[in-house]
């Protein structure tokens, strides 16, 4: 039985790909190991939302050898995406695939890959002969993720390590904020079918499993590309109904779609944990504006009242960038002070990352911007 390991980066939608493609080697007869333990291939699933995921994506790829150096080591996602060049010159690596090719890279790897026993498995049952020389693998496969127009399912995955289930509804983002390289990664905004998000979500209920995460690139923007008037608050709806399930967490979603409307028929679902991730950026509407935001810090501000509002004990969390291009000091006091008016349960804080190919990456950064740091 070959063996093969994941390494996961990045976001939730990471994890639920890799769950995935865990499960279509399973179903291949492949036993699943341990990152540091020895096997035959490793696939390392990308993450490029800053620099420092670019560097531990590349840390990992090169890892692979030390633990086995006859293996076939896999990178694939969005790292993969938008730098195969980049990628292509490191040695270690045998084989990259893009965000497009996770849903069928168990079938790819077979199609393309030797062993050093000169056959390699197609299934449980078979094998077929090799006629490439080991270590001289094909690139893979990375097509143009912005071309696609359809939602690319991975069919139905009870693989999961956790009590909870990651369920991925959506997929690619069409807002472009000036600093983000993801929409380049994952194309343009698409959405699962409702029947087959309830189809997986019966199935993880039916497992055992009483938590499910809805997730997705841009979770908000989820039923935008239907013809039908579908939306997320429809969805929720659905998976509320399912036995089994008990408990239904978003992931981060956009302040925006916080109204009195999606309120009013939110809080009739039991099962949704009053807990929300908002993804602000900035407290400062100059540099809202500058990062090509689509809310000013009012309508922010309105949309955390109504949660609070509906939801005595709320937990709101949130992700903040400091440092962005053109941010000065008092537009730092400002996010200071608008963050500490929004009394946050917890903040992810990090310094800007430029990324190459966005607008943000060419635009001239302060020298009055300083990090100081505050005593409670």
């Amino acid at each position: 039985m070959k063996k093969v390991a994941f390494c996961t980066l990045g976001c939730k939608v990471n994890q639920y790909e890799t769950n995935a493609m865990i499960e279509q080697f399973i179903k291949k007869g492949y036993e699943i190991v341990n990152f540091e333990e020895k096997a035959d291939i490793y696939i390392i699933n990308t993450c490029t939302v800053t620099n420092m995921a670019d560097r531990k994506s590349r840390q990992m790829l090169r890892r692979v050898k030390e633990i086995n150096k006859e293996a076939i080591v896999v990178a694939c996602g969005c790292y993969a995406q938008v730098a195969k060049e980049e990628l292509e010159k490191i040695p270690e690596i045998d084989l990259i695939y893009g965000t497009n090719e996770k849903n069928r890279i168990a079938e790819y790897i077979e199609r393309e890959c030797p062993f050093q026993l000169g056959t390699f498995p197609i299934g449980v049952s078979g094998t077929f002969e090799v006629s490439v020389p080991l270590g001289k693998f094909p690139n893979g496969k990375v097509t143009d993720v912005m071309y696609q127009k359809e939602f690319l399912d991975f069919g139905t995955t009870l693989y999961t390590e956790k009590t909870r289930a990651v369920i991925k509804v959506q997929d690619g983002c069409d807002r472009f904020c000036s600093y983000c390289i993801i929409p380049y990664a994952r194309g343009h905004v698409r959405s699962r079918k409702p029947e087959s998000v309830i189809e997986e979500i019966k199935g993880v209920a039916k497992e055992g499993i009483k938590e499910v995460v809805i997730t997705g690139i841009h979770v908000a923007s989820y039923g935008k590309d239907f013809k039908d008037d579908i939306g997320l608050i429809d969805l929720l709806e659905k998976v509320n109904e399912i036995e089994g399930i008990e408990r239904i967490r978003l992931g981060s979603i956009e302040p925006t779609i916080i109204t009195d409307g999606f309120l009013e028929r939110l809080t009739k679902l039991e099962k949704i944990c009053d807990h929300f991730h908002l993804s602000l950026q900035s407290g400062c509407d100059e540099t809202l504006k500058r990062m090509n935001r689509k809310y000013t810090t009012e309508q922010f501000r309105k949309s955390t009242n109504l949660l609070k509002k509906a939801y005595p004990n709320v937990a709101l969390t949130t992700d903040i960038i400091v440092g962005f291009p053109g941010e000065t000091d008092e537009e730092f006091e400002k996010t200071y002070k608008f963050l500490k008016e929004i009394d946050f349960y917890k903040m992810h804080i990090f310094k800007y990352s430029p990324r190459k190919g966005t607008k943000a990456a060419v635009m001239r950064r302060s020298n009055r911007w300083k990090y100081k740091r505050r005593k409670k």
